[in-house]
């Protein structure tokens, strides 16, 4: 049912665990099957320094969320963003139909920490004249 990949990120999870520094946080949960994710970016210069999730739900949600943070550690934001649903399907090697919606909360999550890493980050000072 589940790849060696998926299983391999549920049993060893990277990144797992609260970035208490985060500069973004974001959240997404599904209340038919109880997955809730929630993932913490740390951004500098620009790039994804630091990233780290708290997943409560299945297997599938834990290995989605682990393997997302692999896959956007060390880029651009820009690069980042382009990180779709599908991606992180891919990059587990395949989830069953009933698990997709797993790789679109880490996907959304992820996407959410961004937003919100913009939104706070100081604005630039506007321009002298």
């Amino acid at each position: 049912m589940y790849t060696e990949a998926v299983m391999d990120h549920f049993y060893n999870p990277r990144n797992a665990g609260e970035l208490a520094d985060a500069d973004g946080v974001g959240e997404a949960g599904n209340p038919v099957c109880g997955d809730i994710m929630k993932i913490y970016v740390k951004i500098e210069d620009d790039r994804i320094a630091d990233i780290s999730f708290q997943t409560f739900g299945c297997g599938a949600a834990i290995a989605t969320s682990s393997i997302l943070t692999e896959l956007v550690k060390g880029k651009t934001v820009a690069e980042a963003e382009k990180i779709t649903n599908r991606a992180v399907a891919e990059a587990l090697g395949g989830l069953p139909p009933q698990k997709m919606h797993c790789s679109n909360l880490a996907a959304d999550a992820f996407h959410k920490a961004l937003e919100a890493y913009r939104q706070n980050r100081p604005k630039p000072a506007p321009a002298a004249e």
